[in-house]
């Protein structure tokens, strides 16, 4: 399975969990999409959004449960990259997992490898 991710704030997760449904952080609310990144990119993604930031989450998402609300847009130098527009479900939620800071300050990501789903109790 391919993956894709999402890069959360820990309460923003929290209140998704709460809510049953995650829509989006303030830029996706702003830019009428949820944005994800594929396992190639979201090092990028972390290191010009959400540079030296702490209590972050990944979230990995089974792309195929989206439907046709998933898109592929042109973005960075023409790269195409995952647009939700709807709210992302938890149930195609596959993953989460803490993304803590290095002693660098760069973002200490897992293994982003496409593998079978690890249990959900991360959650």
């Amino acid at each position: 399975m391919t993956l894709i991710f999402k890069i959360s704030s820990r309460a923003a997760w929290e209140e998704a969990k709460r809510a049953g449904r995650f829509a989006g952080a303030p830029v996706d609310l702003a830019d009428g999409y949820i944005h994800f990144s594929t396992a190639a990119q979201v090092r990028e993604t972390a290191a010009k959004h959400f540079a030296g930031q702490t209590d972050l989450v990944l979230v990995a998402v089974d792309p195929e449960a989206l439907g046709p609300a998933l898109k592929w847009e042109p973005s960075r130098g023409g790269a195409l990259f995952p647009h939700l527009y709807a709210d992302l479900p938890l149930a195609a939620v596959v993953q989460v997992h803490p993304l803590p800071l290095d002693a660098e300050g760069r973002h200490r990501f897992p293994d982003l490898t496409d593998r079978a789903p690890a249990p959900r109790d991360s959650r």
